[in-house]
């Protein structure tokens, strides 16, 4: 059976039972790719009802194409905040993974995260821009791949137009689910006009491949409360599916 013909019943991209490679952790991307001839919807619900849907094609193994919009309020009574364009996102993969080199991929990726703020012409999160990142695979206790990547942010109208730099982690969590785990340093969101705190992003999730090419996450982002006050951090809960075309 073909790779396209099985994606229909794949376990879906977490767990050590994945037949999908996970494309990011919980913001940040990975060098993981959708395989040739698949589509694949992303849905992230946020906070202050926001939800955010993306819609991403597998051209080739090695390349990627997509599109996302979304806003925020968009659950409640209070009026929606729409995004003020749609997002766009393209990955190339430039190295496979070997015995001793990690995978790696280029990028650009226009689409920023919790919601747009228009008074500032930028996203919460800033939108990764373009970027470079490396993967790695290891077998512990089933599986753990380690991730990390530079990235530069379009959005610099608060005139901060630093590099940036990111890192994370997935762990399997037996044959379904898989904990996840990254930090965002945000240099490019540090100085003044700056709408976090210096301190980054430290963000952690569990993903559940439920079957039949879906994957259920929920997450808390800002643990190191970057942005803002948070009890814990901001949960937030998101939704992949992929099958073939």
């Amino acid at each position: 059976m073909t790779l396209g013909t099985s994606l229909c019943f794949a376990q879906g991209s977490a767990g050590t039972g994945g037949k999908l490679e996970p494309r990011f952790l919980v913001d940040v991307p990975t060098a993981g790719m959708l395989p040739k001839g698949t589509v694949n919807l992303d849905v992230d619900f946020y906070q202050e009802g926001g939800v955010l849907l993306g819609v991403s094609f597998g051209i080739f193994n090695r390349l990627s194409l997509g599109l996302s919009y979304g806003g925020s309020n968009l659950i409640g009574g209070d009026k929606p905040v729409m995004n003020e364009v749609p997002g766009m996102h393209v990955k190339i993969r430039l190295l496979e993974e070997s015995y001793i080199l990690p995978a790696l991929a280029l990028g650009f990726d226009s689409q920023g995260k919790d919601g747009y703020l228009k008074d500032l012409d930028r996203y919460k999160i800033k939108s990764p821009g373009f970027y470079a990142v490396a993967s790695k695979n290891y077998t512990f206790l089933g599986f753990m791949s380690l991730h990390g990547g530079i990235n530069y942010s379009l959005e610099r109208s608060d005139g901060d137009e630093d590099i940036n730099v990111f890192a994370g982690l997935e762990k399997t969590l037996g044959p379904v689910a898989s904990l996840v785990l990254e930090y965002n340093l945000a240099s490019n969101d540090s100085n003044a006009k700056a709408v976090g705190r210096g301190r980054g992003y430290l963000n952690a999730g569990v993903r559940w491949s439920i079957g039949g090419g879906l994957t259920l996450g929920a997450s808390l982002k800002d643990l190191s409360k970057n942005g803002g006050d948070v009890s814990i951090g901001n949960r937030t809960v998101q939704i992949e599916y992929i099958r073939p075309l």
